[in-house]
């Protein structure tokens, strides 16, 4: 019975003890497989991201799509007949590369010395050299392999790795046929069709016109395509997008118009791997071509005008005139600007150049060298004489100019009136116990004179008691306010409007406060206080020949689209008037009448007024700069000029005959009457303006 108790108690503590080893079993058994289980999903993820991770992105983005530009072809510039092209394009082939694989630096250090491409690439480089030595124009400039790999740019410097590199532009017909021939021995290459520019090669405004640069140049030197990079967005509208090596407007028409010039892209959109580079064309948009623009500068009157200033500019340099031979006039400006519509028929910057040597975007260091003192528009902003020696710019002070607006100023002020009459003595004296003198020049006294006679002379003593120091008389150190108000009213200081880039307002002497205000307001009235443009001098002498109806100038009369549309036609502004009395027009027009030999025999009444811009320049002391302004007829005025001669001499005798020429110039093609003096077919039906 004893024996049997404990039998079972040892059975109950055996089957206890495999009861707890099965468990212990079973637990074991549990944990190992979830670790097992852990274990082949952590591996699984990990082949993912690792291993699969490259391929399953790459079938993730193989449907993404880029559009790739297409260059369009610019627009036309033509002059106001609408016949001669100023500016143009022409088709030319070039040679575009899309890269096939990544080449660049960073991938080639990746890959093992056996499996780097670099080689084919440089293969390549020497095979394009070869073939464009063999079937190229033999008068281009040879690219080697050296400069043909720098255009491929590998290392995505200025492009994507999806983007097609222009290799070279301008391929002859037998370069074209022999890469179309063996088209499978280089992919990713494409022989696309683009613009080459061309100016016109009788130099006609050349600055007024402008020229082109590349835009990865451009886009770091003007605001306009600094702030077209930042808000490019090729998917958006890629029509807009500009590439780095496309050709833009950089100054002139060429910029101001640049939008309207461009057109727009066109694009291909391309499906590109998830290294950026290509797999494949989806579709192609054509290009747009740009708008044609059609200028109010008149070829013949323009030339006229920029002949008239190189024949003056040798007569100076070798016969004596006002006394001595002016050896320092090599340059000179003239604008020629209609009274009526403000149409600007000539704007000469002399001496110019040719632009075609900007075709491609770009020149060469020593062809810049030479064209540096030539490729400014002087008439519009300062250019001095690129020579050894000091030398005035092209904005100059008024002189005597400034003399019919003076007179207006002292009429509006009640200073005078059309009937007193001052008495002069050949000197007007200012400043403290009067120390300070002014004097006509070559010392005359005119004696008695009413104020369109103190104009006609120009009489220096009748601008400085009759309006300069009456001014500061009347608003003591406000005079310089009224002042600049009223020389703001006749485009003096201010904008004109004109539709080019980079316009100079002009620098405000009388605004500087190195001299006292009376001081400035005496040399102000005779026209030392303040520097001027051409271009604003124009616009000067027209509000006067309006009565007061300041117009803005213009260089564009209409835009055109490709098919001959027109899109936009640019109408005579009126920017400002001028109120004052007929009275006080009259008499000043009236004392516009200055004797001037150049204009001996001309066949129009016309007012005139010369000007000698006196100036120190270092070196030389005083020299006399050529000033004048003219409109013709007097009575019905249809064209305004102004012309200036730096280092000229006298107004009268440097810059007045260059005026003469322009008139003549305009009477033969528009006529001062409204009848053209031309009389065969051709030029008549040049006189029809599109």
């Amino acid at each position: 019975m004893k024996h049997s108790f404990w039998q079972k108690l040892r059975e109950k503590a055996d089957t206890e003890a495999k009861q707890r080893k099965g468990f212990v079993t079973r637990m074991n058994v549990f944990f190992f497989s979830s670790f097992l289980l852990f274990t082949v999903l952590i591996v699984r993820l990990a082949v993912l991201q690792f291993v699969e991770g490259e391929q399953l992105k790459e079938e993730e983005t193989g449907t993404t799509t880029r559009n790739v530009p297409l260059s369009p072809v610019r627009g036309t510039i033509y002059d106001a007949t609408g016949k001669n092209r100023l500016a143009y394009s022409t088709p030319v082939q070039s040679l575009y590369l899309t890269l096939q694989k990544d080449y660049s630096k960073t991938m080639e250090e990746k890959r093992d010395e056996e499996d780097r491409i670099l080689p084919e690439l440089e293969a390549l480089s020497r095979d394009l050299e070869k073939v464009f030595a063999e079937f190229g124009d033999k008068d281009a400039e040879k690219l080697t392999a050296k400069e043909i790999m720098e255009r491929m740019d590998r290392n995505y410097v200025t492009h994507r790795g999806f983007t097609p590199r222009k290799i070279k532009m301008g391929l002859s017909p037998e370069e074209v046929a022999y890469f179309l021939q063996h088209k499978d021995r280089y992919p990713g290459i494409d022989i696309v069709e683009e613009g080459l520019r061309h100016y016109d090669p009788d130099t006609v405004a050349v600055q007024a016109v402008g020229y082109i640069r590349r835009y990865k140049n451009a886009r770091t030197s003007l605001e306009k395509y600094g702030a077209i990079h930042n808000k490019a967005d090729s998917q958006n509208n890629p029509g807009r997008v500009y590439q780095e090596e496309e050709t833009v407007g950089y100054d002139g028409l060429e910029l101001q118009y640049q939008d309207e010039l461009r057109g727009k892209n066109g694009f291909k959109t391309v499906t590109i791997n998830p290294r950026n580079l290509p797999d494949g064309v989806e579709s192609v948009t054509p290009p747009e071509k740009g708008h044609n623009i059609y200028s109010t500068i008149h070829k013949e009157i323009q030339l006229k005008t920029e002949h008239a200033i190189q024949e003056q500019l040798r007569y100076l340099q070798t016969h004596a005139v006002s006394g001595k031979v002016h050896r320092d006039a090599v340059t000179g400006y003239a604008v020629a600007m209609e009274v009526e519509t403000g149409n600007v028929v000539a704007m000469a910057s002399m001496p110019d150049y040719d632009t075609n040597v900007w075709q491609t975007g770009g020149v060469a260091p020593s062809v810049m060298d030479e064209i540096v003192p030539m490729y400014t528009n002087g008439t519009i902003r300062p250019v001095k004489a690129y020579r050894p020696g000091d030398h005035p710019e092209s904005v100059l002070l008024l002189g005597s100019t400034i003399k019919p607006l003076s007179v207006l100023i002292g009429l509006e002020e009640r200073f005078f009136s059309t009937w007193d009459t001052y008495y002069d003595n050949g000197s007007a004296y200012y400043g403290r116990n009067n120390s300070s003198r002014v004097g006509n020049s070559g010392g005359h006294a005119y004696g008695p004179m009413r104020p369109a006679r103190a104009i006609e002379v120009s009489s220096n003593t009748f601008m400085v008691d009759m309006v300069g120091k009456k001014l500061y008389s009347q608003y003591g150190s406000e005079a310089i306010t009224v002042w600049h108000q009223y020389m703001k009213q006749f485009g003096l200081g201010v904008s004109t409007g004109v539709d080019l880039p980079r316009e100079y307002l002009g620098y405000l002497e009388y605004k500087k406060e190195h001299e006292s205000v009376l001081t400035r307001m005496v040399q102000g009235s005779f026209g030392q206080q303040g520097k001027y443009t051409t271009l604003q001098l124009a616009q000067y002498a027209a509000t006067i020949a309006n009565k007061g109806k300041r117009m803005e100038p213009h260089l564009v009369s209409e835009i055109r689209d490709a098919d001959g549309n027109v899109v936009r036609t640019i109408k005579p502004k009126v920017l400002n008037e001028v109120d004052f009395p007929d009275a006080y027009w009259n008499e000043v027009i009236r004392g516009m009448n200055t004797k001037v030999a150049a204009f001996n025999g001309f066949p129009y009444d016309f007012a005139r007024k010369t000007g000698t811009s006196e100036q120190w320049v270092k070196g030389k002391g005083m020299v006399d700069n050529g000033v004048f302004i003219a409109f013709a007829p007097r009575h019905n005025p249809k064209l305004a000029v102004a012309v200036v001669i730096p280092e000229g001499g006298f107004g009268a005798t440097s810059a007045a005959p260059v005026a003469r020429k322009i008139f003549e110039a305009y009477d033969e093609v528009y006529g001062l009457d409204g009848v053209p003096k031309k009389t065969d077919e051709n030029t008549q039906n040049e006189q029809q303006q599109p």
